[in-house]
């Protein structure tokens, strides 16, 4: 029986969304149906919901100047430019009159006012972005970049309102942290000092404002306070490589990072509506955001990255690895722009190009470049060289994190070192009991030896408790009661894992075998047939041939696929 990691990593690297490659540039000449101003209209919308923003912006373009919907279409155009990055053409598309939605004007507004904010008018986009000129849902981002235009317009007063927005936390927050920057600016330092502490006094506390404070005591030569404020944090969360760096700096006594720029400490102000609107599922809100942040500060890593994942997540695999190449080498988001970068092509079908920049990152000593590779190379079912990376992570860390055991302790089972495997499960199980995934992985393994079959089975249904929507668990369930001779139970379960995941060619396989076992047996060769129309993986694809083939199923000669 092969059980699948459901873990798609078991580190920081986060996979987000589509797998889709490259695609190629619109013909729209060839195509008789998108050579028509309203077929370009039509392909310019599939290619905007489909988060190629950028094929999007040329498409309204043509059937814009062709005449075709001039309002709509001018609104469409608006937003494709402003998706694809394009801000100046977007600020000049920016809809206005009465014709153009409330939304799309507001955005237009913001869009305009970041735009003045690049090209060092202060003024203007101060008095775009003050009062309530720009209404939900872009008040909050609006709020935020207020004081740093009043800033640019020399306009101290201003600069120094704390911004406001009534029940809305984030602008709380962010606008203390940005006050806080703009009285350092001022030389009020004092002032900035019980800023940056009232933002770092409650319960959350963001990566960014510790930051932001530390390098603020660095550049007023506090190095030891800046090193026990790191420390302090990195003794909560050990894992953020930001924080370990800024540590590793002061510590060495290097130069502190200048004060932030207007224009940058403005980018850095979007980050948190752009976060927040992630979160929300407004795709093209956070987007639109971090294109804005990105005029004002071309080489913020973070939006970068972030850019990216959205990009990811659509399906635009080209445009995410435009995004995640930008981070330089030396940037603190490189190994993890790294990292996302190998996966989109992994993603792609491409493993050796995958394989190679996880390599090259690994090569660096890079903790996540490392993470990565085990990574990949367990996707590709290089279990031993994948264990071999982990033990070293695993040595070196003086806690194991419990997803690193629980990738172990897969590789070792996958390659035949049971004994191992299940130590390192255990050991993961022990850190984190309540963690579905491992409650199955472990469960199941016991049951497919026949050991501790009351505590497996436990251990499996409160897995699929936890997390009844899945069909992966749901089927090592059903499997379970397969082994355990409980047939009828087995169908009804390998059926419901079925629904949930109809495209799974193991889950099919499962079924197939569980129907021949109650005597269905023209179903199951029909869900055996199935199989071999969803692209199993060799073995599969070869124990699905041979129960079709013997006329025997599951009952013919012996079959060993990966894991039994």
């Amino acid at each position: 029986m092969r059980r699948r990691l459901l873990l798609t990593a078991a580190t920081s690297v986060v996979l987000i969304g589509g797998c889709a490659s490259a695609r190629p540039e619109p013909a729209a000449a060839a195509d008789p149906a998108i050579a028509s101003p309203y077929g370009r209209f039509l392909a310019g919308e599939a290619a905007l919901n489909e988060g190629r923003s950028a094929e999007a912006a040329r498409f309204f373009d043509q059937a814009r100047s062709a005449g075709e919907g001039e309002a709509l279409v001018a609104e469409k155009a608006f937003t494709a430019a402003l998706l694809a990055g394009d801000i100046d053409r977007a600020a000049a598309l920016a809809p206005t009159g009465d014709s153009a939605s409330e939304s799309a004007k507001r955005l237009g507004k913001l869009t305009v006012a970041v735009k003045a904010l690049a090209d060092g008018r202060g003024l203007d986009a101060y008095n775009m972005l003050s009062g309530d000129g720009i209404a939900f849902p872009h008040r909050s981002a609006a709020a935020l970049l207020a004081p740093w235009a009043a800033a640019q317009a020399g306009d101290l007063d201003g600069s120094l309102v704390r911004p406001q927005v009534r029940g809305d936390r984030v602008v709380e927050y962010f606008g203390q942290l940005g006050q806080a920057q703009l009285y350092e600016r001022a030389r009020r330092y004092d002032e900035a000092e019980t800023d940056y502490k009232a933002v770092l006094s409650g319960a959350a506390r963001s990566e960014t404002a510790v930051i932001a404070y530390g390098e603020f005591l660095e550049r007023r030569g506090r190095r030891a306070d800046a090193v026990a404020l790191y420390d302090s944090i990195l003794g909560q969360d050990p894992t953020s490589v930001a924080l370990k760096a800024a540590r590793e700096r002061a510590a060495a006594g290097r130069p502190a990072p200048a004060q932030p720029t207007l224009r940058e400490g403005a980018a850095q102000a979007l980050l948190a509506p752009a976060a927040v609107m992630t979160t929300a599922k407004q795709s093209q809100f956070a987007l639109a955001y971090l294109r804005l942040a990105l005029k004002l500060d071309p080489a913020r890593d973070e939006a970068w990255m972030m850019v990216g994942d959205l990009m990811s997540s659509a399906g635009d695999q080209a445009a995410a690895r435009q995004a995640y190449s930008k981070p330089r080498p030396g940037s603190v988001q490189y190994p993890s722009a790294q990292a996302k970068l190998a996966w989109t092509y992994q993603n792609a079908g491409d493993k050796q190009t995958a394989l190679k920049l996880a390599r090259t990152a690994a090569a660096s000593g890079s903790v996540e470049g490392r993470l990565t590779l085990a990574d990949l190379l367990r996707a590709d079912e290089q279990y031993a060289e994948s264990a071999e990376v982990l033990s070293g992570l695993i040595k070196e860390a003086k806690t194991p994190d419990w997803r690193l055991l629980y990738a172990r302790g897969v590789a070792y089972e996958r390659i035949g070192r049971w004994p191992e495997g299940e130590k390192d499960l255990k050991a993961a199980l022990q850190a984190a009991p309540e963690e579905p995934e491992l409650l199955n992985y472990l469960g199941y393994s016991w049951i497919d030896r026949g050991e501790h079959l009351k505590e497996a089975m436990d251990m499996v249904e409160k897995a699929v408790a936890a997390n009844p929507r899945s069909g992966a668990m749901v089927d090592s369930l059903g499997w379970a009661y397969y082994r355990l001779g409980d047939y009828k139970k087995a169908v009804d379960k390998l059926e419901e894992a079925v629904e949930l995941e109809a495209g799974d060619p193991e889950i099919n396989n499962h079924l197939g075998d569980a129907y021949w076992k109650v005597g269905r047996k023209d179903e199951a060769l029909f869900q055996w047939k199935r199989v071999l129309t969803l692209q199993p993986d060799s073995k599969i694809k070869g124990d699905a041939e041979a129960k079709i083939a013997s006329a025997a199923g599951p009952d013919g000669p012996a079959r060993k696929i990966a894991g039994e």
